[in-house]
Parts: structure tokens; sequence; C-alpha cells
């Protein structure tokens, strides 16, 4: 056989192995194609078009106009506007606390309209912790009997109760608090047993109206402090506030004004504590 003629023979059986590798993969893509792409995750909080209109004698007062939002389960958003801005109304929305005039509002895919009163009062009590400007602590009970109080709602056994808020004081740095009451705490371990009684019960957020309002810049500092503690133990974290420094602790600043969304800032990954400056 010639040279040239066994190159030729060479090359082809070379070209039918390599064709049959092909034509295998190809058969195996047929057989076993790739995944799809991950469904997109439902955001924790769903907000389309949201208005909440009061009527004031013969006057109509648009509160929150058309509001779209959404908010991922382990974000830290601060919601910022000037007093009469709609930020307590949209808090009050999402806390489920009031009822819009239009709009939606899903939380984890459900829409909460469709709810019933039952429903809703288990959603303020299980699944939304709410932290006040005013701790709205019963003045004769203790730090203990406070943070108890959603547990008595939920008719949890005393003494799971009792561990319970135990574990949500530790979870605060009040441990060695527990059996003091509210005019026996500075205003700081006031608002940290607030803000126990809000986590006792493992809601999915944590809803605070001026957490740090009544405080002064140090205890402020350290109110904020405790709540990058929290969002990075992966609780999701809604500050609602009219100060700027405050809100910068977010990761994500969303800004009303006159009912409506206007703006929205994203921080970076581990924004700084602001010093609360001109407190006292």
């Amino acid at each position: 056989m010639t040279e040239p003629l066994q190159e030729v023979r060479r090359l082809t059986r070379r070209y039918e192995g390599d064709f049959d590798l092909w034509r295998l993969s190809r058969s195996a893509e047929n057989e076993f194609p790739p995944p799809p792409p991950p469904a997109p995750e439902t955001p924790l909080i769903e907000v389309r078009g949201l208005s909440k209109i009061y009527q004031m004698g013969e006057m109509e007062v648009r509160a929150l106009d058309g509001v779209d939002l959404d908010i991922a389960a382990g974000e830290y958003v601060s919601i910022m506007g000037p007093s009469g801005s709609g930020k307590s109304t949209l808090m009050n929305l999402i806390g489920c606390l009031d009822t819009p005039s239009s709009g939606s509002y899903k939380l984890a895919g459900e829409l909460v309209s469709e709810l019933d009163d039952d429903q809703l009062a288990d959603i303020r009590n299980r699944r939304i912790g709410f932290v006040f400007q005013t701790f709205n602590l019963l003045p004769r009970a203790s730090a203990l009997v406070n943070v108890e109080l959603p547990l008595v709602y939920s008719r949890i056994p005393p003494s799971e109760r009792m561990e319970l808020a135990r574990g949500a004081l530790a979870e605060v740095d009040l441990a060695d608090r527990m059996d003091h009451k509210p005019s026996e705490l500075s205003g700081g371990q006031r608002q940290r047993v607030a803000i126990a009684r809000a986590l006792v019960t493992r809601p999915s957020i944590l809803l605070a109206d001026e957490p740090t309002g009544n405080l002064d810049s140090k205890t402020g500092v350290e109110i904020l402090h405790l709540f990058r503690k929290l969002h990075g133990d992966g609780q999701t974290i809604i500050v609602v506030t009219h100060d700027s420094e405050v809100s910068s602790a977010g990761r994500r600043i969303l800004h009303l004004h006159d009912g409506r969304l206007v703006r929205e800032e994203k921080r970076r990954a581990s924004p700084t504590i602001p010093r609360l400056r001109g407190r006292r």
C-alpha cells in the first residue's frame, strides 16, 4: 500500500472517531439536557400601586400615592422622609395595622387583602415584630414578663414562654436585667427590652418606627449596632425614620416625599454606623 493511501485511511479513521464522539455527546445532551435556570426568588414584601386616602371632611388627603416596592428576605431597609411624607402610613400598611385604599400587598407571596381578621392578627403577632419609639412596655411588669406577652397571645405553655423570653433578653445583652421593671432601666435598656419582645416569636420582619428617637446619641448608636448584629444573623429589618444618620445604617434607603417613593439609594456592604450628632 502506498504511503499517500495509508495517510488518507488514517485521516479517515480519525475523522470517523471524532464524529462518533460528537454524535455521542449530542445524544447525551438530548438525553440529559442542562437544568433550567432557577426561578427568581419571591420577595418577602411585594407592594404594587399602594395608595392610602383619608377623607378629612370635604377634603381628600392622599397619604400614600401609588408606591411600588420589593423587599427580599434578609434585607436591612430604611424608609426615610420628612413629616407628612407617608412613611408612617407605609409602615402601618406593611405591618398589617391598616388597609390600603387601592393597590396590592403580598407578604411571602400571600395577598394580604384576602386574609381575614384572625389571619391578620396572627401575622402581627408571629410574623412581624414591632419596635416603637416610645417602647410601649407595661410599667409594673418586669422585663421578662414584658417580653413574654406575645407568647401569651400565642398560647405558648408558661415554661416554654419563660425559656424563650430569657433567650430573647440574652440576645440583646439583658440577661442580668430580666427581673427589673422599666422604671429601673435606662432608655437604651428599655428599647432593648422592646426589641427582645419583638424578636421572641422569631418573626420574618423586624419593623422599627423611629427606634432611636427617644434616646441620646450614644445609646442610639448602641441600638443601631444591635440592629447590625441581628441583620448579620439573617433578620429582615425595616427602619422608618426622618433621621438621615439613622437611615444610613441600612443597606438600602427608600426616600418618600408627598406619599411617593421618589428615590432609592443602595449602600455598600457594611455601611458605617453613624455617630448621631446633636443629641444629648
